[in-house]
């Protein structure tokens, strides 16, 4: 086969480009012996041309006079097939172009896209279309809307609108859903920084769930990139930039949950629909003939290979051209940095997503993990990259479960975490749940998951939750458990509102969203995962917005340098940790297992103002000494209050008091 002259691949617009008098199609295969681009009528079903692509450097091109904007189109390769040795070629199989903008219609999962050459039909009636699509001037380039120790709404578009009183029923479960004014209304209500909408590229169904009467609802298996899903964006692009400009001017940024570790083209019975088959040796990782699963999919991208690195910039850099996003969350990112050699920081890609002029300034964010050979990187990211941390998860969660758990372990967690990051300040992105896993709800009403509804015998999901159900599993009509519930679903709200680092919320979870202990809900599409605005916890839903005014009002809580125990400008060092009598943690109470209670108080480097975060794990109403001259006022809190000087906290919740005035006169 030949080999690659040009690795950087940098000279050719990939895609289709429209030009004067016609249309351009280029298309990247190292393997192929010969491609073509089929035209299709105006309604996509019917082949009317058909134009073979002339090869020069691996770069297959044609231009086809008489063409404009709005036509359809289709790839077909052919070339060696193969499959034990990764060459999957069969001119049956019509592809979708990976530099495609937009497609006709949805993905839609048929047997038929999987079988093998010779033994199925021609695809064509089957596979979306590749629009020509003219993206127009970018648009003038802004700093990305985004502030360190930012609150970020993880949002899935389709499951948070589908029920939304204040939008229009013919836009539910749309991008264009986060235009409307009730929406943007709540998020500047809850003080979102930003929203990462999860995948909306063009996504497959998992073959397994048609069968079952499932659909993917997540969007964690993408075939095209660039090209929206037509179930969420039917205008395309518009849709999402539209969406951007509303949350803008509102004063919210916008970062894509994108999926660059795999396709839904899954293993060797997966379908072939776009890079399977245009050149699978080079876009797919291959143990001699094999495909590597280190995403757990059945495929994994080589992001390692230029062209594939390629697609990747290309993909990000047109969202942020021609939409103006703000960032990007990487779904399972110890794959954009894998090479031969395993897992590297200094990986090319890694390297050039921050060295590139578009790119280097937008908010990037790794799920720092995958299930390869050494795919737990936590930590291990290169700055400025933000990371989510499950450690933080994990740990918090296990707090307020009542297990054995040092005083000393959980302020690190609230201090960002200096175990896990190095440098001056936190890279972390604090989240007790998201949208894998239980609702926030769900980890204090269920002690085990309950996965029936996927039919996979509850096989599937994690199995360890650090979850618990306050004495009854499911739904409770008992006032008392009912009330347990919330107690404990607030002071997880109230330790993540505290804790320092940008803090990740999913929507719902701050008005008590339940999946019914549901952990992998990603093929209910449905009633389980659709937020029920109507039946919300409006009460709960204040207390977060609370809870997020004082954050945002809080320089001391907002900030992300790492905490040093010492003095800055002011007389107060700028965190103190104590016992509930006011006294300074010794090194053996900070090892102490049964430690359920914790003061923090932090100094805010500028003004001298401080704030106190008190922290009740216990089954019993506890007392706090605040510092001598610590003038202080509830500022936020389940069940607090002040008493004979000091402070009262509720059992098992947290509470902030803030001071009216400093030893520097600084005063309310």
């Amino acid at each position: 086969m030949r080999q690659s002259s040009r690795p950087d691949l940098d000279s050719t617009a990939l895609g289709s480009v429209v030009e004067e008098g016609g249309v351009r199609f280029s298309v990247w295969s190292s393997t192929a012996d010969a491609l073509w681009v089929c035209i299709f009528d105006k309604d996509g079903r019917r082949e009317v041309e058909r134009h073979p692509l002339a090869c020069e450097n691996e770069v297959h091109t044609v231009f086809v006079p008489g063409l404009a904007e709005g036509a359809r189109y289709g790839l077909r390769a052919d070339g060696p097939f193969d499959p034990d040795y990764g060459y999957w070629f069969d001119p049956d199989k019509l592809l979708v172009d990976p530099y495609a903008l937009a497609i006709d219609r949805p993905y839609a999962y048929d047997p038929e896209l999987a079988a093998w050459r010779g033994a199925g039909g021609d695809t064509a009636g089957l596979v979306p279309k590749a629009i020509v699509c003219d993206p127009g001037i970018p648009m003038a380039k802004q700093p990305p809307l985004w502030e360190p120790g930012g609150l970020i709404y993880e949002v899935p578009v389709r499951a948070f609108t589908m029920h939304h009183p204040g939008v229009p029923r013919g836009q539910r479960g749309r991008l264009v859903a986060l235009s409307s004014k009730e929406v943007v209304a709540h998020l500047k209500k809850l003080g979102v920084a930003a929203v990462e909408l999860m995948p909306i590229a063009a996504w497959i169904d998992e073959r397994h769930l048609p069968p079952l009467g499932l659909r993917n609802g997540w969007g964690y298996n993408p075939v095209t990139m660039m090209a929206l899903d037509p179930r969420l964006a039917p205008r395309g692009l518009a849709e999402l930039r539209q969406a951007v400009e509303v949350l803008h001017d509102a004063g919210i940024g916008v970062i894509l949950d994108v999926v660059f570790n795999h396709t839904g083209e899954s293993d060797r019975h997966g379908p072939t629909l776009s890079l399977r088959g245009l050149d699978s040796r080079a876009y797919y990782r291959h143990a001699g003939g094999v495909l590597v699963n280190d995403a757990g999919t059945g495929n994994t991208l080589a992001c390692d290979h230029p062209a594939v690195r390629r697609l990747v910039l290309d993909a990000m850099r047109h969202f942020v051209r021609y939409a103006g996003v703000d960032g990007f969350r990487f779904d399972l990112a110890p794959i954009l940095g894998r090479g031969e050699d395993g897992f590297r920081p200094e990986a090319e890609l890694l390297t050039a997503m921050r060295a590139d002029p578009e790119l280097a300034d937008r908010l990037l964010i790794a799920e720092p993990w995958d299930i390869g050979p050494g795919g737990y990187q936590l930590g291990r990211f290169p700055s400025p990259f933000l990371e989510w941390n499950d450690r933080y998860r994990d740990d918090v969660r296990r707090f307020w479960r009542g297990d054995a758990f040092t005083a000393g372990s959980l302020a690190t967690r609230l201090a960002g975490s200096s175990d896990v990051f190095s440098g001056a300040a936190t890279r972390t992105v604090n989240f007790i749940a998201a949208h894998d896993g239980m609702t926030l709800a769900d980890l204090a009403a269920y002690a085990h998951k309950h996965n029936e509804a996927n039919g996979e015998q509850n096989r599937d999901g994690h199995d360890e939750n650090f979850s618990w159900n306050n004495g009854v599993e499911g739904p409770s009509t008992d006032p008392e458990t009912i009330e347990r519930r919330r107690r404990d679903v607030a002071a997880l709200l109230s330790t993540l509102f505290v804790s320092r680092g940008a803090i990740m919320l999913t929507a719902g979870d701050e008005s008590g969203r339940t999946q019914y202990g549901n952990n992998n809900a990603y093929a209910q599409d449905n009633e389980t995962t659709w937020l029920d605005w109507e039946g919300r916890d409006t009460g709960l839903e204040e207390f977060v917005a609370q809870l997020s005014r004082l954050r945002r009002a809080s320089p001391a809580l907002r900030d992300v340098n790492f905490l040093t125990g010492h003095p800055g400008r002011h007389a107060f060092p700028d965190v103190e940790w104590l016992a509930e009598d006011g006294s300074a943690l010794d090194e053996a109470a900070w090892n102490e297992g049964g430690r359920r209670c914790l003061a923090m108080i932090l100094c805010d480097a500028e003004s001298g103002r401080r704030i106190a975060v008190l922290v009740n794990g216990s089954e019993e109403e506890r007392g706090f000494t605040l510092p001598e001259g610590f003038m202080g006022r509830i500022a936020a809190g389940w069940d607090a209050r002040m008493e004979g000087g000091g402070a009262v906290v509720g059992r098992r919740s947290v509470a902030i008091f803030q001071e009216y005035e400093t030893r520097q006169g600084n005063s309310e």
